[in-house]
């Protein structure tokens, strides 16, 4: 993710941090101005979405729902805390890489992120953890496996996080990236706050738009 605000500046909107190694950026910006000189920058490269932000209420949670809903997770499937061994296996799978990519070692995770992951045969099919980890709280990314959709899992791991989340003194912050993820939240006790404007493009290295 790029934020970009202030004066609108070609030089900065085409700055590659040395540590980031990836190509897909989510850039949001603070006025028109920002999107007329993205646009100009990645022409044809980028995709102008719409994200849905939540309210932050720290207060709103239902424990006992969420907990129900952790109840229904179904006998053939296990729920646990995202541990070393898992850590490393997200490295190596895309569908859900990005639970700990933004971490660059288990270390790291353990010390400022938190997740829960279910299982299936031994195999994680279905989980949320922390995007990012800001101060008493973070940023919920959620997936699922492909062939595993549709069958509840993403909302009850998902109630499963925000437990733990508020077990220990955490926010559990979400932010839409579509209306199925909008709809999810909703069900889980957030409440939508508005829609914002953002850019998802391959820059950075594969077909930069400069």
């Amino acid at each position: 993710f790029a934020f970009f605000a202030g004066e609108p500046d070609r030089e900065l909107l085409l700055y590659k941090p040395e540590r980031y190694q990836g190509e897909f950026v989510i850039m949001v910006s603070q006025n028109p101005a920002w999107e007329a000189v993205i646009e100009e920058c990645y022409p044809g490269n980028c995709k102008r979405v719409e994200r849905y932000a939540l309210k932050k209420e720290p207060d709103v949670f239902d424990t006992e729902k969420l907990e129900k809903i952790v109840e229904g997770l179904p006998k053939e499937y296990e729920m646990k805390l995202l541990d070393k061994a898992c850590f490393s296996e997200t490295k190596k799978i895309e569908w859900c890489c990005d639970w700990t990519a933004q971490y660059p070692d288990f270390e790291t995770y353990q010390r400022l992120g938190l997740g829960v992951v279910i299982l299936k045969d031994g195999q994680i099919v279905s989980g949320a953890s922390s995007y990012t980890t800001y101060e008493k709280g973070i940023e919920i990314q959620v997936d699922t496996k492909e062939e595993y959709r549709r069958r509840g899992l993403a909302e009850i791991c998902s109630a499963g996080l925000i437990l733990e989340c508020l077990k220990r003194g955490l926010y559990p912050s979400w932010d839409a990236q579509n209306k199925g993820s909008l709809a999810l939240a909703e069900k889980l006790g957030y409440h939508y706050s508005h829609t914002y404007t953002a850019y998802e493009a391959f820059v950075y290295g594969k077909g930069e738009g400069v």
